[in-house]
């Protein structure tokens, strides 16, 4: 498992971002505040887009950015995992 600290927003939102901790498996991500889990989601389930402002995470119909401190780290966990495709083909 990796872990990235990280600002997690919502699109639209104007007040400030949370400070969070970003938990990453071959699997599943895990977003955590404080040690508490805010939300969990199987790799498979959602689909992540890397753009200016910060990764953009989707399920669902819902949606948050994840601001990561180490974005080079985080997206080559993401390649070694073979989830770069998904970025392709994610919907925009």
């Amino acid at each position: 498992m990796s872990s990235f600290d990280a600002r997690l927003r919502r699109p639209g939102h104007l007040g400030s971002p949370l400070g969070v901790v970003v938990d990453l498996t071959d699997t599943d991500l895990t977003v955590r505040l404080d040690g508490t889990e805010l939300a969990a989601w199987s790799l498979d389930e959602i689909s992540i887009s890397p753009e200016s402002d910060g990764f953009h995470v989707r399920s669902m119909g819902e949606e948050v950015i994840l601001d990561i401190a180490n974005r080079s780290g985080f997206a080559i966990e993401l390649g070694s995992i073979d989830f770069l495709g998904r970025w392709r083909d994610a919907p925009g």
